[in-house]
């Protein structure tokens, strides 16, 4: 049975970590996202490492590379290409149906039925966003949608086969593993497409700083670590948190003003985190007991090899 109140917390740090990434890269870092990632997720890796001391073993050698794959390197470029061809609002609406996604592809890798109060409040969160965000018309890339949808799902594949290969190492170890693959397979793609690493000033290393010990190595151990203790869709919807973090920043240090229909959608993404994980079914009551096994004579008699006349006699 899921222990929500213990692991939910843990689960919330890393939306919210990666939610304040917004902010930290648009306001202390240069253009170069791809860089960005790379000096994000390799560091991390190996600063992990470091405190695990021991590389991978068996078959977690391939599974390390595809996870780096699937949660970081082909992850990061590909929401990189969103970036690039879609508007931010577009975007983070089309990331936000990702409760709902993880929770079905938790349904078909670890068989966790998704519950339907907590895919109804995925919905709502879908809603809530898209009013938190989405404003006016725009022309459409299909391209950046294709490239964002693909992201997606590509992450709640590798967040629930972690889930599921995390069963037989500790999460601190596979983290690592995984960041340091995808760290590694973004260097030569940053190379390739941003040239030589961006010179960055005392504040810009501080925002690396932050993003590589703070949002990557201790958001991405948290995520999974809560990953391995609660169902697909309960976490998925805590992820929901990530937009509302970085709207939420803006407007308390960047200045930004929310008019009636962002505070409304807002409030939604709350509703539809906080109304699910707070149900709860009711427990059958402690007092009620499983009823003692029969005796050898009593499934005697019930099979009718004594008579219970002759049974209440011998009584």
């Amino acid at each position: 049975m899921e222990d929500i109140r213990r692991w939910l917390p843990i689960a919330a740090f890393a939306p919210i970590a990666w939610g304040s990434t917004y902010f930290v890269t648009r306001e202390f870092l240069p253009d170069a996202p791809l860089w960005g990632a790379a000096v994000r997720a390799l560091p991390a890796g190996l600063i992990l490492l470091v405190l695990v001391r021991r590389l991978p073993h068996g078959s977690w050698w391939w599974k390390s590379l595809v996870l780096g794959i699937l949660n970081v390197g082909a992850f990061f470029v590909l929401v990189y290409a969103a970036a690039q061809l879609l508007p931010a609002s577009i975007a983070s609406t089309i990331m936000a149906f990702s409760p709902v996604t993880l929770a079905l592809v938790a349904w078909l890798l670890v068989q966790e039925r998704p519950n339907a109060l907590r895919l109804a409040g995925g919905a709502v969160g879908v809603v809530g966003v898209g009013l938190m965000l989405l404003g006016g018309t725009t022309r459409l890339s299909w391209i950046g949608v294709a490239a964002s949808v693909i992201a997606m799902v590509m992450s709640s594949f590798g967040f629930i086969l972690a889930k599921r290969w995390n069963r037989d190492v500790d999460v601190l170890a596979s983290t690592a593993w995984q960041l340091t693959a995808g760290g590694l397979l973004l260097l030569p793609v940053a190379l390739l497409f941003e040239g030589p690493p961006p010179a960055v000033d005392g504040i810009g290393l501080a925002a690396y700083a932050y993003l590589t010990l703070i949002a990557t190595a201790l958001a991405y151990v948290t995520w999974f670590t809560a990953l391995k203790h609660l169902r697909g869709d309960a976490v998925g919807l805590v992820g929901l948190l990530n937009p509302v973090t970085g709207v939420l920043l803006g407007v308390l240090v960047a200045g930004d003003v929310l008019g009636p229909r962002q505070w409304a959608g807002l409030a939604l993404v709350l509703v539809g985190i906080a109304a699910p994980l707070a149900f709860r079914r009711k427990q059958p009551s402690a007092t009620l007991r499983e009823p003692a096994p029969a005796s050898p004579r009593d499934r005697a008699v019930r099979s009718g090899a004594i008579d219970p006349v002759t049974r209440r006699a011998a009584g």
